[in-house]
């Protein structure tokens, strides 16, 4: 059973927090009024059942204050403290303090009467703002319902302004389970498609579970009522009933996001886009979503083909070719493919003669290559005259090493 603040009036909670009237009740804590004695302000405490052997419960108490520490976001509830309450020795108690919302929550406001449209944008866009910043940390909310979102009231004549709050059962993307394997998390008449199967969960599900209640605003009434097994099997076999009566860009927008499978729903940020687009649009029209979850580059523009060349060495011109010329070119290249082209247009005859002319060319080039390649006998020194023996010695001497 929760403390009532009357049974321990002396006593403060975290030595600083005094407990003020319960402004929330659940099935795993109860929210009070407190006033945090050493700032001298007012703030909400969420006080939780006395600690229990349980690891799942556990975890999902840390796993909160774990997520809240680290979230910052106009349209998410600011904590500011965490603790434990230790007035019961054996019955220790974790808790937290956060922002004290001066407001109503959005349960409440339905049972006064539907939204209007315009408020109605107001709220969505609010909270799918809050989701977009979660989804891009890798939170999940897993328990969207009218109960915790909290409208916060603006300036004189402005619609009041969501608050998403309780991440007592959010998961992170990927991480483990925070609650025990079979066991379904979540408020029943929200639940996704895939929470009531036991699936996998995606960003997708806190989308669907914000279109159920975005229609609830406009009919005054939940969905998909009954017991807890009576409303999450419904939602597997028909889809939301939209009245008539609603305007065909707002049916769109929320069938698209109940869709049955959780690709076909939008994303958070362009979901917040579209409602937004809805204020400032006549007679209060969300705008259209994006269809294609990939943007497609576009193909490169087509090159212009290349014209052939002209005969005399020249090419044609194309004024959108970047690569085009107007000056005649003169390459060796170009010598060549004329050259060829002209004997590919002459007759047999030609043929023969050009072949017979270069294998005569390469011929006369080889000779030439082996001539110059071949090494000379060195030319006989002439010896001077001389008279006697000896110049007749060196006369035979001179023909003997002639060749």
């Amino acid at each position: 059973m929760d403390i009532s603040p009357n049974s321990v009036a002396v006593e403060f909670v975290g030595s600083r927090y005094r407990l003020g009237e319960v402004i929330g009740r659940g099935g795993m804590a109860s929210v009070y009024t407190a006033r945090d004695v050493n700032l001298g302000r007012d703030v909400a405490l969420k006080l939780f059942a006395p600690q229990s052997a349980d690891p799942d419960e556990l975890r999902r108490q840390e796993a909160e204050i774990e997520l809240l520490a680290t979230l910052n976001h106009p349209s998410l509830v600011t904590l500011f403290d965490a603790g434990t309450d230790t007035r019961i020795p054996d019955e220790p108690r974790p808790f937290l303090t956060m922002e004290l919302v001066d407001g109503q929550d959005l349960r409440t406001r339905i049972r006064h009467s539907p939204l209007p449209l315009n408020e109605l944008a107001v709220v969505g866009a609010g909270v799918a703002d809050a989701l977009a910043y979660v989804h891009a940390l890798g939170i999940l909310h897993r328990d969207i319902k009218p109960a915790n979102i909290l409208l916060v009231p603006g300036r004189p004549g402005e619609p009041l302004r969501p608050k998403l709050t309780d991440f007592g059962i959010a998961r992170i993307m990927d991480g483990t389970r925070l609650t025990a394997t079979g066991t379904m998390v979540g408020t029943a008449a929200y639940l996704s498609p895939e929470q009531a199967r036991g699936a996998d969960l995606g960003p997708a599900s806190d989308i669907y579970s914000l279109g159920l209640v975005m229609l609830e605003c406009i009919k005054g009434e939940i969905e998909f009522p009954g017991s807890a097994v009576e409303s999450a099997v419904a939602r597997l076999h028909r889809a939301p009933a939209i009245p008539d009566t609603v305007p065909a860009e707002w049916a769109q927008l929320i069938r698209a996001m109940t869709a049955l499978d959780p690709m076909d729903r939008p994303a958070a940020a362009d979901l917040e886009v579209a409602l937004r687009q809805a204020l400032v649009a006549p007679h209060s029209l969300p705008g259209l979503l994006a269809e294609e979850r990939t943007r497609v580059l576009p193909a490169p523009p087509a090159r212009p083909p290349r014209l052939p060349e002209k005969a005399a060495g020249t090419r044609l011109t194309h004024q959108l070719d970047p690569d085009a010329v107007t000056a005649p070119r003169r390459s060796t290249g170009s010598f060549v493919s004329r050259t060829v082209s002209r004997v590919r247009q002459g007759g047999r005859r030609t043929r023969v003669v050009v072949v017979l002319a270069v294998l005569a060319v390469l011929a006369v080039a080889a000779t030439a290559t082996i001539s110059f390649m071949t090494p000379q006998a060195p030319a006989v020194v002439p010896y001077p005259s001389v008279s006697g023996s000896l110049g007749e010695q060196l006369a035979q001497l001179q023909k003997s090493v002639q060749p």
